[in-house]
């Protein structure tokens, strides 16, 4: 399924894992379907979750932060994922576009 409204950046930590944020900046009509694509994308996260969730510092495998910001009209909201390198490539892959 490809994403409609979040963008994935990714930046490799350099020790196997990595770093996934995706971004969504939307006005008001089209915040139902950006809380879909961050519902699915966690669902997909849980469903292939590489071990424990929780913060790596503190030993979990993998995790998750959901930041969500009001400016005048429109809702931006911030998904972050951390965890092994390949789960997260193999997440974007996932919901990348299909050519």
């Amino acid at each position: 399924m490809p994403l409609q409204y979040l963008i994935f950046d990714t930046s490799d930590n350099g020790d196997g894992t990595g770093t996934w944020d995706a971004v969504a900046s939307v006005r008001a009509a089209q915040w139902p379907e950006v809380l879909e694509e961050v519902r699915t994308v966690m669902a997909w996260a849980d469903a292939h979750a590489p071990g424990e969730r929780g913060p790596l510092d503190d030993g979990g495998v993998w995790d998750a932060d959901e930041q969500t910001q009001v400016d005048g009209e429109w809702t931006t909201v911030t998904l972050t994922l951390t965890g092994p390198w390949t789960w997260g490539e193999a997440l974007v892959a996932h919901f990348a576009p299909r050519d």
